[in-house]
């Protein structure tokens, strides 16, 4: 089996060196993908948007990959490069792009989801998309990721109480949602049924 090695265009030109390959690299990527796929799924609203994110930072990852000394911390690294990347993305953000209340359904999808497991879970990620591009960052990493608090901090480079003040912040802006009011006077489900994954 050959590895697919990219090269910029000039060194194509220029017949110089490939760039190295690094088989330890492929097998992170093969292990850990799924998860960190959905760690920037929960970065952007658009699954394909997700792909993108996850795709350039493990590009940026490859990039430094001699020169991580801690294969051990590397998804660390890589959700690192995931929120700077989004962090990025959010600055630069496209004028044509814009929110609207309600996104257009595929024609041929059922008008209502049986699950209520299911849409509880919509419902979530929807009031978890309206919070700020920090708390959510923040919420993700803490509830989704099941980071402690110092790891957050670590992660986005703040402080542990600037962790807990913006969660705290973001869970009671969750609390007043009027689409999770419903759930929440229905009283409490078991832990199994309250995971947001």
């Amino acid at each position: 089996m050959t590895t697919l090695v990219c090269t910029s265009a000039s060194d194509a030109a220029t017949g110089a060196a490939r760039t190295p390959s690094y088989p330890s690299f492929s097998s992170y990527v093969k292990a850990r993908q799924p998860v960190l796929l959905r760690t920037a799924r929960s970065l952007t609203a658009n699954p394909s948007d997700a792909e993108d994110l996850l795709q350039t930072a493990l590009t940026k990852t490859y990039v430094a990959w001699d020169r991580i000394e801690d294969h051990r911390a590397l998804d660390g690294y890589v959700r690192r490069a995931l929120l700077n990347t989004r962090t990025s993305q959010w600055r630069k953000r496209k004028v044509d792009e814009f929110v609207c209340e309600e996104l257009p359904e595929p024609e041929g999808l059922p008008a209502g989801d049986p699950a209520e497991q299911q849409a509880l879970h919509d419902a979530m990620w929807r009031a978890i998309t309206k919070l700020p591009a920090r708390q959510r960052a923040m919420v993700v990493l803490r509830y989704y990721e099941d980071l402690s608090e110092a790891q957050t901090a670590e992660i986005l480079g703040v402080s542990v109480g600037t962790v807990k003040s913006a969660v705290s912040r973001a869970l009671g802006k969750l609390r007043e949602d009027p689409e999770l009011i419903p759930v929440r006077r229905e009283g409490p489900r078991p832990a199994s049924e309250r995971v947001l994954r």
